[in-house]
């Protein structure tokens, strides 16, 4: 099992929305995906129907150690895709449980113990650095970073890029990531402009492609249907499917699909 992580230290940059819609493309590829709700907003958990505020157990019991990894995996109505739910608590986690040694590598522990029945996890991560980002970290073989291609999101990237340089001078990992543009527009000069930046200054960082401004992604999440099963042929559908070949090239991933195992 891949497991890729979505992150940004700044929020708005379409984090869910590349989660779930890589998920719906990787879902059409025969793959068996899980994506893992780190967010106490819980954007994901609410696209496929299910009420962070509410929710129990989620992955907010991984951490209690009340609950195991395979009893917090939920079936959405998708062949082969499947979800670990946030709850609003996790937002609690970094007063309750920061300061305690191993909570690090809960997710990724969780996630050794099922990789047999995966072919990708899909991590979608909190915008702020704290304990979830942190396991997000440690248990991803790739980062994503979607930036807006808009100024102010540079400073995000920055944020990020800063993050990951700390943790690789700690000598604690050294974590491969890729910048995805995302919200492009080419009608705007500030979009095409800040694209330019994006590329010139981080030229082996960056997917050589672009997710574009597309309603129809707001319209999935309406409907809870990832836009690359509903609509696979949009624009922003193929975005996506482009990305993802692009990802699958560079880790030089021949994956073969997963049996389903025991989840």
């Amino acid at each position: 099992m891949k497991v890729w992580a979505v992150a940004n230290q700044k929020g708005g940059v379409g984090k869910t929305t590349t989660a779930v819609t890589l998920a719906g493309v990787m879902q059409k590829r025969g793959y068996r995906v899980l994506l893992v709700d780190l967010d106490p907003h819980g954007s994901l958990t609410s696209y496929f129907g299910a009420d962070p505020d509410e929710i129990e157990p989620s992955g907010y019991e991984l951490f209690q150690r009340t609950a195991g990894i395979k009893s917090v995996v939920r079936k959405t109505r998708f062949t082969n895709l499947f979800f670990i739910p946030a709850s609003s608590a996790l937002a609690t986690l970094d007063r309750q449980l920061g300061a305690r040694d191993g909570m690090g590598l809960v997710i990724k522990k969780g996630l050794d113990q099922i990789q047999q029945s995966f072919d990708f996890a899909i991590i979608d991560c909190p915008p702020m650095l704290g304990l979830l980002m942190v396991n997000a970290l440690a248990a991803c073989d790739r980062l994503l970073i979607p930036v807006q291609t808009e100024f102010l999101a540079l400073k995000g990237l920055e944020r990020m890029v800063h993050t990951l340089t700390m943790i690789q001078k700690a000598g604690k990992q050294n974590i491969d990531f890729t910048i995805v543009p995302t919200f492009f527009d080419r009608r705007l000069k500030a979009s095409i402009e800040t694209l330019r930046t994006l590329r010139s200054d981080y030229q082996e960082r960056i997917w050589d492609g672009v997710v574009p401004i597309d309603t129809q992604f707001r319209e999935a999440s309406q409907k809870g249907i990832p836009l690359s099963i509903a609509r696979p042929s949009c624009r922003g559908s193929r975005a996506y499917s482009h990305l993802l070949d692009y990802m699958l090239e560079k880790d030089g991933t021949g994956l073969s699909v997963a049996n389903g195992g025991i989840i």
